[in-house]
């Protein structure tokens, strides 16, 4: 009998084989495995490996696929089994595509778990909640999904995107998230722990931009953090080109070979970098190690935990683990994908229009109305349903008409009208074999480009809002530009990593240049055909047919209206670019004025990655909904919602502001100070967090609460008061009354998601932690329950709160700072004004400095200075001439500081004489370009 390598025995535990494999592998071999595309080591009989499959709502970018709502809206429906089937299926999916198309990896790149905080982000469609707890708990069930429950063996091995504070597209590699410690601590850090802690996720990617002026791919926290979470082995993914970021964007390092050891001493593992090709990666790691930035220990410990998620994948037992086998466009995932479709629809606003009447004549209008819009993170559509399909297919064809809305336009230039040739052909459907980086897809140049002649072209005009308009061919193909520069009617819809089907239209004298977004460059009459070039010819834009009209005439025609309004995935808030406002597009709110004009009985269903601020409609429309786009079911979910075959049930994940004017500065990731998401918010929203109604009636009665040692127990009654079976989200808040810092004005600490028959009733129990009730102490930088009165709060919202109980917590009095003992850090202040946290070495720790080189101040509460000090040191450096002041409540100036101007990095303590005793609030005021690390005191 031949004998086996420990490293293929599977009768040992995981860590004896890594061990095993990781020390027959040479140091050439291990280099190449830290880049995502690991080469094969044929003389061990292992295989090439690549990090990396996007699986946010379905396997995405390898072909067709079952297509699931987008994240967001998963995130609305507040169902964690939900949500766990739908990680089972996705995972059973990767695992039998990747059976047939050996490129598809079971390194999944999902969930999103980066907080919805402001709306404007144009990644909103990838995170499921504005809320830590909501976020993590669908995290956590969509991960144990992808993973399985096999002790040993994952189905697939999720990762974790974005590590961390990452909220905004606009200078996403260069800009820095400042995020003091209550942030970090009660917000962000919470949307990541419990997937870690429930042992479902195989690691996390860090994101673009820097945290404290420090890149997170550079993150002390992945080691200081994330590490401690679990005692599994954690993949760190860096993110695409990240790596050469360090240096190339964000001049971090002035070298790649430093950049790539310092990302390897942080805790990356492997490495995203130049596509397929590993070479530069390893050059950069083999210098690194020449040069002594990195030892070889670093590097085996970022191979073995490498190894360590491929041995629990199952790769090196010949795949015949519990998830060797897949299932792929199941019965059972269709129904699940139409479930999950029908329990994300959120009713915003009803006054008795739903659900619709059986026999009623019913209009469906809109840009979306006959739509299935897919998004950057899809797969390719095995089946699709618009909201037309579906309304027709369950109230007949004969009771649905239909009406677009775009404009009807002729094109014509001085050498006369724009024309699509006869043999253009069908539009190709974008990745549908299937690629690795759906980036690199080009436009079709198989097909003739626009010329110009006598007769012209009827386009399809829409205008997407922020001044870009894309025009499609009678034949439904939109107008696309190729590598070779011409314009085709070829694209069966806009998208592409650079949208090349995207125009804006510039006035010039009596006409208008059309600007072609993706190149820059303007169209223009050519022999060869219609081509961008950089100086454009005039067009004339004659519109033989308005939107608003169709939709008009459709709207007077019908017993009831249902306008189908909102974003497509590839225009206006998408990765790479944020939303410039809250607002619908003007297009699209001239079709809803229409439609109600001519009929009253006008419902506006908005479909879209984010939140809009609807007042005027909110305010008119007698019925409003909103859904994320709902994958390959969508439109048979929403006519069976508007039927009333399922009542709604699906719940706002973050809160709709009614104007932009309510929004924080998107770079402003200081959620406590800005008063931000609905914990925080003191305004008015459109809609609350949590907010959604049901065609049925649900009263809350009986709250009991109690505290047994580390839990509080609650329970309450729901019941069901309507005619028909429905779900009902209950949600639990609670607020910490006469707190002495800064607390939400209610936090969800439960929910649960119910279906209850008509009259029926349900005892529901909840536990919350009593560590849960708790902040972050900046004053002893730990986690801290206080003594006080909570108040729990039951409701249907997080504005419709139906039951109240308070309960005396007895937890730790707050003692004032003992800043002689402690001395202060300075990021650790109370509050702060112009001001940003930054990095106080390149490796760890923060300092804190000015907003704009201008002046910023501190404020340190109730700080001990107990018999008494007569030095105060503080630990400062500066690039330029500044100033840092000490100062009392009164003003009453204690010292002052000019540090010498040697660079942001070189940090020295200066001293002054001080004399100040008890208990006061310190004030620290910065002036110029100075960095703050420590203030300490003594005598």
């Amino acid at each position: 009998m031949t004998d086996i390598p420990p490293f293929k025995d599977a009768t040992l535990p995981l860590d004896a084989r890594v061990d095993d494999l990781l020390a027959r592998l040479t140091l050439d071999e291990r280099i190449a495995m830290l880049h995502q595309f690991a080469p094969a080591v044929g003389r061990l009989g292992i295989g090439a490996f690549r990090t990396g499959q996007e699986a946010l709502h379905g396997v995405a970018w390898m072909g067709p696929a079952t297509v699931f709502p987008q994240a967001v809206g998963l995130g609305a429906t507040w169902n964690e089994d939900l949500v766990r089937r739908v990680g089972e299926a996705v995972g059973q999916e990767t695992r039998a595509m990747r059976a047939a198309d050996p490129r598809v990896g079971l390194n999944v790149w999902a969930p999103t778990v980066n907080l919805l905080r402001h709306p404007l982000w144009g990644r909103n469609e990838e995170g499921y909640s504005e809320d830590p707890r909501l976020t993590s708990a669908i995290a956590v069930a969509y991960t144990r999904g992808l993973s399985g429950d096999h002790p040993v063996y994952r189905r697939t091995a999720p990762v974790l995107k974005h590590w961390l504070a990452h909220n905004n597209e606009t200078g996403r590699d260069t800009c820095s998230s400042s995020v003091r410690p209550r942030v970090l601590h009660e917000y962000d850090l919470r949307a990541f722990r419990p997937a870690v802690e429930a042992g479902s996720v195989a690691g996390v990617m860090p994101s673009y931009n820097l945290v404290n002026g420090r890149p997170n791919h550079l993150s002390p926290l992945l080691r200081e953090h994330l590490r401690t979470w679990t005692d599994q082995p954690l993949v760190v993914c860096s993110d695409a080109g990240a790596p050469s970021n360090l240096v190339d964007s964000e001049h971090y390092y002035d070298t790649h070979e430093e950049a790539t050891a310092a990302a390897l001493r942080a805790g990356v593992d492997s490495f995203t970098d130049h596509g397929q090709d590993p070479s530069v990666i390893v050059g950069r790691v083999r210098g690194a190690l020449e040069r002594g930035l990195v030892d070889e220990a670093v590097i085996d410990d970022a191979v073995g935990r490498l190894l360590w998620m491929r041995f629990s994948l199952g790769e090196f037992d010949a795949e015949t683990g519990p998830y060797a086998d897949g299932a792929f466009d199941t019965p059972e995932h269709q129904a699940l994908a139409r479930e999950a479709a029908e329990q994300a629809i959120v009713l915003l606003k009803n006054d008795g229009l739903l659900p619709l009447a059986e026999g009623a004549r019913i209009a469906v209008v809109g840009l979306l109305a006959d739509e299935c819009k897919l998004d950057w993170y899809s797969g390719t559509l095995i089946r699709r349903s618009t909201p037309l399909d579906g309304l027709r297919a369950r109230f007949g064809a004969d009771a649905v008409t239909y009406a677009e809305g775009a404009d009807r336009v002729h094109l014509r230039t001085g050498a006369g009208w724009v024309c699509v040739p006869s043999s253009s052909g069908p539009a190709a459907v974008r990745g549908e074999e299937g690629t690795l980086d759906p980036a690199l897809l080009k436009g079709r140049t198989d097909v003739p480009p626009l010329t110009h002649g006598a007769d012209p072209t009827e386009f399809a005009m829409v205008e997407w809002g922020e001044g870009l308009f894309t025009f499609r061919a009678p034949d439904g193909a939109y107008l696309s530009v190729a590598e070779d520069g011409l314009v085709r009617a070829s694209a069966e819809q806009p998208g592409g990593w650079v949208v090349q089907e995207l125009f804006r239209l510039e006035e010039h004298g009596a006409g208008h240049l059309l600007a072609h977004t993706g190149t820059g460059q303007y169209l223009k009459v050519a022999a060869d055909g219609l081509k961008v070039a950089a100086d454009g010819d005039v067009f004339e834009i004659v519109v033989v047919g308005r939107g608003a009209d169709e939709v008009a005439a459709a709207a007077a025609d019908a017993d009831v209206v249902v306008v189908v309004a909102g974003n497509d995935p590839h225009i206006n808030g998408r990765e790479t670019e944020d939303r410039a406002t809250l607002s619908l597009p003007d297009h699209q709110r001239r079709l809803w004025r229409a439609a109600r004009t001519a009929n009253p009985r006008t419902a506006l269903v908005l479909v879209s990655s984010y939140p809009y601020a609807v007042p005027e409609a909110a305010a008119s429309l007698p019925a409003l909904l909103w859904t994320a786009h709902g994958g390959q079911a969508a439109g048979t979910a929403l006519a069976r919602v508007l039927a009333g075959d399922v009542s709604p049930a699906g719940r706002l994940p973050q809160t709709w502001y009614a104007s932009d004017a309510d929004l924080p500065d998107l770079l402003d990731y200081d959620v406590i100070g800005s008063r931000q998401t609905y914990l925080y918010y003191e305004g008015a929203p459109l809609y609350p967090f949590g907010h959604g109604l049901s065609y049925a009636s649900f009263a809350y009665e009986g709250l009991s609460v109690a505290r047994t040692r580390d839990t509080v127990h609650l329970s309450f009654t729901v019941a069901n008061g309507g005619t028909l079976s429905a779900d009902e989200v209950a949600q639990v808040y609670v607020r910490a009354a006469g707190s002495s810092v800064p607390r939400p004005l209610r936090q969800l600490v439960a929910h649960r998601r119910v279906r209850l028959a008509p009259g029926e009733e349900l005892r529901l129990r909840c536990e919350v932690p009593v560590a849960d009730l708790g902040f972050w102490d900046v004053a002893r930088g730990r986690w801290t329950v206080d003594t006080g009165r909570y108040a729990f709060l039951v409701g249907a919202s997080s504005a419709d709160i139906r039951l109240t109980a308070d309960l005396l917590i007895e937890g730790e009095e707050l003692a004032p700072r003992a800043v002689r003992e402690n001395g202060l850090n300075a990021a650790d202040y109370d509050e702060q004004r112009g001001t940003v946290i930054v990095d106080h070495t390149k490796e760890s720790s923060d300092a804190v400095t000015t907003a704009g080189d201008a002046t910023g101040e501190l404020l340190f509460r109730r700080c001990d200075f107990g018999t008494g000090v007569l030095t105060a040191s503080a630990e400062m450096s500066a690039e330029g001439p500044g100033t840092v002041e000490l100062l009392l409540a009164d003003g009453t100036p204690l010292a002052s500081y000019a540090p010498t101007a040697d660079g942001p990095y070189a940090y020295a303590t200066a001293g002054a004489a001080v004399s100040l005793a008890g208990v006061h609030d310190l004030h620290v005021r910065l002036r110029g370009p100075v960095r703050l690390a420590r203030l300490s005191f003594s005598g």
